[in-house]
């Protein structure tokens, strides 16, 4: 069957600016574009545009010619922003003549998704103002300077607030894409789409964990055996003096390391597995919520649908029903 006579196809439009970040440009057409249905259908078509359709200089040295110009916003249901590489926006916090007017435009009709520093973009637009999002973490004190009205999280992979999704750096935009895959179609499809591309579907913790730090001191053991043996034992009612008993170091001396090679600390970071956990029984079982609970350790169900809920927003049946379809039950 011709990909052209299945469902209509979600339209996504990538706008390509001056000095755009080749490595996410090509990033829409690998996750969005290889997303299909269970009869290998695309579920999303992906086109790229320059704002008067000419060639554009990437950040790699080489020129693209993209085959559309900025009317290609005009009918999409959602664009994406790759980063870019300078420009007004990252140094002034402002956008050439009609480059904003156009994203506000779009803005009206459209989910808009910035990748990196392609946040400085849709925050000079107006499109951030009073939002939660997100940017590389090289880049969070020029952007808070630029734009302070924005409610920034220099802490995350990236930032879903509804019909405006920001990633961080680089990487981070596979996770945002995979994500709006697994929001729009479940976790079936967005697997089969990071199986494809040799990634993972998901990645624990956020981008404090690849901040530049000072290095461990060498004589000091790791915290990594302490770290696998809880993801183990995640049922169990763990606390901070039990994690570093298991590491055999003083709880003080435990905290520190544990940050100094995570980048959290071990209790967030272990909320963090619990609620992992929980998610792939709410995606791949049919346990009870009650039993999702009491696996992943949070003991009772009002704990984990406090948890869930303060993490994604949703509650565990609500979870459950968007990615698994809404013929299970909670």
């Amino acid at each position: 069957m011709s990909p052209d006579t299945g469902p209509r196809r979600h339209e996504v439009a990538v706008l390509a600016l001056p000095d755009v970040i080749a490595f996410e440009l090509g990033l829409p057409h690998r996750l969005l574009g290889g997303a299909v249905d269970a009869d290998e259908r695309p579920l999303y078509r992906v086109r790229v545009a320059t704002l008067d359709g000419g060639p554009v200089r990437t950040s790699a040295g080489f020129s693209v010619q993209p085959e559309h110009d900025a009317t290609l916003l005009e009918t999409a249901r959602t664009v994406v922003v790759p980063g870019v590489q300078g420009g007004p926006a990252m140094t002034e916090g402002r956008l050439p003549d009609g480059l904003a007017g156009l994203l506000r435009g779009a803005a009206g009709h459209a989910r808009m998704l910035s990748i990196c520093t392609g946040a400085f973009v849709l925050a000079a637009a107006g499109l951030l103002d009073g939002r939660p999002a997100t940017t590389h973490w090289m880049h969070t004190q020029a952007f808070t300077r630029l734009f302070p009205q924005v409610r920034l999280d220099a802490d995350v992979l990236f930032v879903d607030d509804g019909d405006v999704l920001t990633s961080a750096g680089n990487a981070a935009g596979i996770d945002l894409l995979l994500h709006l895959v697994r929001r729009d179609h479940g976790s079936e499809v967005a697997n089969r789409v990071a199986r494809r591309n040799v990634v993972a579907p998901w990645r624990e913790g956020g981008q404090a964990q690849f901040v530049e730090r000072p290095l461990p001191d060498a004589g000091e053991a790791g915290t990594a055996a302490t770290r696998a043996w809880a993801v183990e034992h995640l049922a169990r009612s763990l606390t901070l003096a039990d994690l570093a008993a298991h590491a055999r170091m003083s709880v003080r001396t435990f905290t520190r390391r544990f940050r100094e090679e995570t980048g959290l600390s071990p209790l967030r970071w272990l909320a963090a597995q619990r609620i992992a956990l929980a998610r792939r029984l709410l995606e791949s079982t049919d346990a009870s919520v009650d039993r999702v609970a009491e696996e992943a350790g949070f003991g009772t169900t009002a704990s984990l649908r406090a948890h869930l809920r303060a993490a994604l927003g949703v509650a565990p049946g609500a979870y459950r029903r968007t990615y698994r379809g809404a013929g299970r039950t909670a």
